[in-house]
């Protein structure tokens, strides 16, 4: 999953160098964390939290067949 949100973000951003998807496994779901640069921040969360929402709902889409659930968090 941290490959489908970093090629997500990735053509997002302008400054490609800057990104970075960690992830992490909690109890019973596993957190993408995305760090961009300030100036891109914006572009990745989107007007009213629009484009972000559509990255979470891609990566529940796509995790669909797992029994583990994934949580976005943009840095």
């Amino acid at each position: 999953m941290e490959e489908l949100v970093k090629y997500i973000v990735k053509n997002l951003v302008e400054d490609k160098e800057a990104v970075n998807v960690t992830s992490r496994e909690e109890e019973k779901a596993v957190v993408v964390e995305v760090t961009v640069a300030p100036d891109d921040t914006g572009k990745v969360i989107g007007k009213n939290g629009k484009v972000a929402q559509a990255i979470r709902s891609i990566l529940h889409s796509a995790a669909h067949k797992e029994t583990k659930k994934y949580i976005l968090k943009i840095k």
